[in-house]
This record gives structure tokens, sequence and C-alpha cells, in this order.
């Protein structure tokens, strides 16, 4: 599969706030992530809708903490840490290695799927991308959770 340059800017925030306090996502907040005017195979989209299933994936949170600790290293090593990052940047892209697994992969695949998308054609075209190409959804899944990690500083 090729690499893809898809910038991501404010997605962290964004997608922060599409999900409810349960931490549950309802079709509203699909609704204002199609309202929001994404390309449907922006990064910005792209990354959101991984961003929003994240909590279905089996991960701890040391695991995870320690995993987002060496990226931001990476990342800091490379220049600047909050420049705008894209789906090939080393730091997203060590960051989702670490925690590639096939139960994660599976639980990624089944959260994306069970996103209700009738009706809202920019996010159904941004799902189906993730959905038939299992590694570029695994590539925007680092990326969220740096991109998450940044916007936590």
């Amino acid at each position: 599969m090729a690499r893809r340059h898809l910038a991501m800017r404010h997605v962290p925030f964004q997608a922060r706030l599409l999900r409810g306090r349960d931490g549950r996502l309802s079709r509203s907040r699909l609704e204002a992530l199609e309202a929001a005017g994404y390309e449907p195979l922006s990064g910005e989209l792209l990354v959101a809708l991984v961003w929003l299933v994240l909590g279905e994936l089996p991960i701890s949170e040391d695991e995870l903490n320690a995993s987002r600790r060496r990226a931001m290293f990476v990342l800091a090593a490379g220049g600047d840490p909050h420049r705008e990052l894209d789906l090939n940047s080393v730091a997203a892209d060590r960051l989702a290695v670490e925690l590639d697994s096939p139960e994660r992969r599976k639980a990624l695949h089944t959260g994306l799927s069970a996103l209700d998308s009738a009706g809202l054609p920019g996010v159904s075209d941004g799902l189906a991308a993730l959905l038939s190409e299992p590694d570029l959804a695994w590539r925007c899944l680092g990326l969220a959770l740096l991109a998450d990690e940044l916007a936590d500083e």
C-alpha cells in the first residue's frame, strides 16, 4: 500500500468534543463530524474516526503511557514536537508498530464497523477507506494517540 500524506492539525480537540461524558459515541456526534466538512479521505476525518473508537481497543493505560512517552521522545528528536503531523511521521509510525497486535487490529476494525454512518457520505467514505485498508487505519491509530498526547500538554 502506498503511503499517503494526510496532514492532521486540530483533530484531538475536535474529536474529544464528539464523545459524550460517558465515552460513548452517539449518532449526533458522527453527524457533527460530517458537518465539519472534511474531505472524505482527509487526515483530519480519518484520524478523528479512529480516535472515536480508541476506547474499544484492549490497551492497558501503563502500556499506552509508556509507548506514547517513547513516541514523544522520537518526535522531539526530530525537531519541534508541536509541528504539523502526518501519517508518515516516524513517531506516529513507531507508536502504531509498538502497539500492534492481531487482537487490537480486530478490535479497531470491530469498533469502526459499528459506527452508524448511514446518510453521512463523507463519514461513510472515510470509514470505507479505513475498513478496506487496515494498515492505513492502524497508522491513523498511531497518529490519533500521538496527537491526543500533544493536545494534553
